[in-house]
């Protein structure tokens, strides 16, 4: 019997590539905080790891925040951006809730301004497909090939898996992006504290440190003696003070 596998082969290496990107992906972007940040890292992991994906591109839209704009080359940043209004790929794929192919831009009637300026930049096909984030922010990654009909459902395939992916990520970047600066809010009303900040300041005078350090000094020791951290700093201020009326 003759078998002609050559097809499933072509699947697995594709499914292989697929997740080798998600694993790079979740390298790269799982201890970030900064929502920009990772979305430059997204471009340009993608970039590196999609064979026939020559630039990449994010559009972010965030409620009552400025649109965000990642791509993986400067000079392509343009093609991200909302200067050309929702006649994108990247807006048609928000908008429409579903994956844009374009394998060949000449010709293309759907965004007349934009492929113009990419067939400019030298962008001959396209694929934005959209990425759900959180309630605040949603977004398309973009994937732009070089020459026409490189882009293949092999392709298709692989931002769909993207998107979800990158999705869960990013949220997870703003999730600790979050919790850091409720954090920092936090720290900042305890140095307020009275008792806190002369404990604080204590320690910083005994250790050199800054401030968040020796905060996170007395946090430590109301956790290894199991009591409030504000009796913590009462006690030290209460010994320094007997030291220095002694």
């Amino acid at each position: 019997m003759n078998l002609d596998t050559r097809t499933p082969v072509v699947q697995t290496l594709g499914v292989l590539e697929a997740a080798a990107l998600l694993r790079e992906l979740t390298a790269g972007l799982i201890a970030l905080t900064d929502f920009d940040e990772a979305l430059l890292a997204l471009v340009r992991v993608t970039r590196d790891a999609v064979a026939g994906v020559r630039w990449c591109g994010f559009t972010a839209l965030r409620a009552g925040e400025p649109a965000g704009v990642a791509a993986s080359d400067e000079g392509l940043a343009g093609l991200d951006d909302l200067r050309h209004g929702p006649d994108t790929p990247a807006m048609s794929a928000i908008h429409r809730r579903e994956m844009i192919l374009a394998a060949d831009l000449a010709g293309e009637p759907r965004w007349p301004a934009w492929t113009a300026h990419a067939h400019d930049l030298g962008v001959r096909g396209v694929i934005s497909a959209p990425v759900d984030i959180d309630d605040q922010v949603i977004g398309a990654i973009n994937l732009y090939a070089a020459a026409p009909d490189l882009l293949t459902p092999q392709h298709q395939l692989t931002a769909m898996l993207l998107a979800e992916h990158a999705g869960l990520l990013l949220a997870a970047v703003r999730d600790r992006g979050r919790q850091l600066t409720l954090a920092g809010e936090r720290d900042a009303s305890l140095l307020q504290d009275g008792v806190v900040g002369q404990a604080v300041g204590v320690i910083m005078t005994q250790r050199g440190c800054p401030p968040a350090e020796a905060l996170d000094v007395l946090r430590t020791a109301a956790s290894s003696l199991d009591i409030p951290l504000r009796e913590v700093a009462e006690r030290l201020v209460r010994t320094v003070s007997r030291q220095r009326d002694n």
